[in-house]
């Protein structure tokens, strides 16, 4: 039995796998964000420690025997957030996360003290990642800064906590900008540019490779026969891989997560940063991969629902299965800025296209049309940087609505593989770490694809009427820069 934990931002999921990869048993505690100002984005590492203690109790009263049964845990972890940790590992100040903004000026800042950065990191400094951060916390909290010994990620410190071992592996690194992502390791230079060292980074390991034991009495706590091994694990998007069994060069997928993601699996290195493309490790040795990411996917019809007084299955009920065409209003979605391929904080969205005849049904299109918009935006930075797509599979919470998905499909003009268990993404591929670093079974073996439940194909038409409203999205970007920058 093998036990996945994915640490979210919105909750910490937790998934008993046995032998089997059948989904024995699931436990999900929420999470809260603060925003202390516009822009900011910060969680108490606390909470994410609490919540995860609060999962596997759930286990342990609903699944004992199961539970008790686990050889090896993995994490899979919202990827970039900054955990500042002092000389003995108590937390300094709350989690900055990966959709916190206050860090554009630090990131020119990076790139001045460091001009070689996008060829050893393979990215732009997005304010997002996690390396701007610290350099605001020097300008800002100085005395904070001053008594860092230690940054990781958040599920890195879940991991501490687990193990005692501050221990971090490839894929989740990588969006720090301190690694050198060809060379799978810490680069002194780009450390030494946000005046850190080595010393201020936990140990990496690969995804699949083994970090540690759990504590003793935490393995008492869960009725477990022994320690189970902790995996490396893997940042959010390559946990969602691996569990998509998405290993080889050529796979890809697209992520409707509180984020949205268009994953693309490569066999080398191939970074593009001018782009805004990603070029990261995968969890998994000798691999890596490119991703085109927006900030807000599923998340924006998240907001859509709370402002319209609707759930989101409500809100979706009325549109059917598929389009018959373009919704009449066009929805720009950044609501927390833009990252492929604009690398806008400043940015926010916005409704364009109202009249009297302006329905919630029309909006609620236009909200799934612009996220596709968005995608289809990383597509073509994706498409830029070298790498072409023949199909893909969709994934995350967003997955559930066919009729997104055949919005998707045409916008993207890719055939889109709906398959089954969709929404269980990072946690299993997380357990499927877990197995590979308990028991040194290769990845080919472990990390096979999901049943295709089925493929839903562009419509030729309306991939014409969806490419005319994308050119008026794109158009309407630099006109809505210009009043909210």
């Amino acid at each position: 039995m093998f036990l996945g934990l994915d640490i979210g931002t919105s909750a910490i999921k937790a998934v008993l796998v046995d032998g089997d990869q059948n989904v024995v048993a699931t436990a999900e505690t929420p999470l809260a964000i603060s925003r202390p100002h516009p822009g900011f984005s910060e969680q108490n590492p606390e909470d994410w420690w609490q919540a995860t203690l609060g999962s596997i109790d759930r286990l342990k009263v609903d699944h004992p025997a199961a539970l008790s049964a686990v050889r090896g845990i993995g994490l899979s972890g919202q990827m970039h957030g900054a955990v500042l940790l002092d000389t003995a590992g108590e937390v300094l100040r709350p989690a900055i996360l990966w959709n916190d903004g206050r860090a554009s000026a630090e990131c020119r800042e990076l790139e001045e003290r460091f001009p070689a950065l996008h060829a050893v990191a393979g990215n732009l400094a997005f304010p997002g990642f996690t390396a701007p951060k610290l350099l605001w916390v020097r300008k800002h909290e100085p005395e904070i800064f001053a008594r860092t010994a230690k940054v990781l990620l958040p599920k890195a410190y879940v991991g501490y906590r687990l193990t005692g071992e501050m221990v971090e592996e490839m894929s989740d690194a990588s969006g720090t900008l301190w690694l050198d992502v060809g060379a799978r390791d810490w680069s002194d230079a780009a450390l030494e540019a946000t005046y850190l060292t080595r010393a201020h980074m936990p140990r990496l390991v690969e995804g699949s490779a083994a970090a540690g034991r759990i504590h003793a009495d935490l393995a008492a706590r869960w009725g477990m026969a022994s320690p189970p091994v902790l995996a490396g694990g893997a940042g959010d998007n390559a946990a969602g891989a691996v569990g998509l069994g998405a290993i080889h060069a050529g796979n890809a997928f697209v992520s409707l997560g509180t984020s949205g993601v268009l994953w693309a699996t490569t066999d080398r290195y191939a970074p593009n940063p001018q782009s805004s493309v990603h070029a990261f490790c995968h969890a998994i040795p000798a691999t890596w991969h490119q991703m085109g990411v927006i900030l807000s996917a599923a998340s924006a019809l998240g907001w859509w629902s709370g402002a319209a007084k609707a759930t989101p299955a409500d809100l979706l009920a009325p549109l059917g299965e598929r389009p018959a065409a373009p919704s009449t209003a066009t929805f720009l979605p950044y609501l927390s800025g833009e990252r492929t391929p604009h690398n806008d904080t400043a940015i926010r969205g916005a409704f364009i296209g109202l009249d009297h005849d302006t329905s919630r049904e029309v909006l609620t299109q236009a909200v799934l049309e612009g996220v596709a918009f968005a995608f289809r935006d990383c597509l073509d930075a994706l498409s830029a940087a070298g790498t072409r797509l023949e199909e893909a599979d969709v994934i995350g919470g967003g997955s559930r609505s066919r009729f997104w998905i055949a919005v998707l499909a045409s916008v993207l003009g890719l055939p889109l593989n709906r398959i089954e268990d969709g929404e269980r993404g990072g946690a299993f591929g997380a357990a499927r770490l877990a197995r590979m670093a308990a028991t040194g079974e290769s990845p080919a073996a472990i990390c096979l694809p999901p049943r295709r439940l089925e493929t839903i194909l562009p419509d030729p038409e309306l991939q014409h009427a969806y490419a005319e409203r994308h050119a008026l999205y794109r158009a309407l970007y630099p006109a809505l820069k210009g009043v909210t920058s």
